[in-house]
C-alpha cells in the first residue's frame, strides 16, 4: 500500500502492486524512476534492481511467513515447502540464496526462528514444548539445543535474563 500511495503521489497510475513488482499503465520515463527511488527511500523501501535481489526478498518472506504467522505443521519439509511456494527447484533457490547473502537458507531460517524465540519467551505466554510445536521444531531438546548453539545460553536461562531486566526496567 505504501508503494501504491507514493507512486500516486508521482501521479503514476498502478495496475499490480505486489512484491518486487509494479505494473504501471503508462511507460515509465527515467526521470520519474529516479523520483520514485527517491520517495520509496524516504519511506525505508527501495528499488529491486533484478531478479536475484527480488527472489531474495521473495525468499525472505516466505520464511518470515512460516517462522511469525504459520500456527499449522508442515505436512512435508521445508525446502519442499519453499519450492511450491515459490517455483523454483529448491538448489536453485538455495545456490542464488547462499550465492546473495553469503549465508545459508537453513541458517537465514535458524536465526529467524531464534529470534522469534526470544520473543516467545518474552511474552511469557508459551511454554517450551508450546514454542517448539509452534516453530516447527521435532522437540523441546532439538530447540534448546539449535538456541544455545546460536545464542551461547540456554532457553531457560535466557528466560531468566528476560525476567531480571524487566525487573530491572520496572524498579527503576
Amino acid at each position: 500500500m505504501v508503494v501504491q500511495l507514493e507512486l500516486l503521489k508521482l501521479g503514476l497510475n498502478c495496475t499490480l502492486v505486489e512484491l518486487g513488482r509494479v505494473q504501471t499503465v503508462e511507460p515509465i520515463s527515467d526521470e520519474q524512476l529516479i523520483n520514485i527511488n527517491i520517495a520509496l527511500l524516504q519511506c525505508g523501501l527501495e528499488l529491486m534492481g533484478n531478479k536475484k535481489s527480488i527472489l531474495i526478498e521473495k525468499i525472505k518472506n516466505v520464511i518470515t511467513e512460516m517462522v511469525y504467522h504459520s500456527d499449522y505443521q508442515l505436512k512435508t519439509n521445508f525446502s519442499d515447502y519453499l519450492s511450491k511456494k515459490l517455483n523454483f527447484d529448491y538448489t536453485y533457490l538455495a545456490n542464488i540464496f547462499s550465492e546473495e547473502q553469503g549465508s545459508t537458507i537453513e541458517h537465514f531460517i535458524i536465526l529467524n526462528k531464534i529470534q522469534r524465540i526470544k520473543e516467545l519467551i518474552g511474552y511469557n505466554e508459551l511454554n517450551l514444548t508450546e514454542i517448539s510445536w509452534k516453530l516447527h521444531y521435532s522437540s523441546v531438546a532439538h530447540l534448546s539445543a539449535q538456541f544455545k548453539k546460536v545464542t551461547g545460553v540456554t532457553p531457560s536461562y535466557f528466560k531468566h535474563l528476560e525476567r531480571n531486566s524487566q525487573a530491572s526496567v520496572v524498579n527503576v
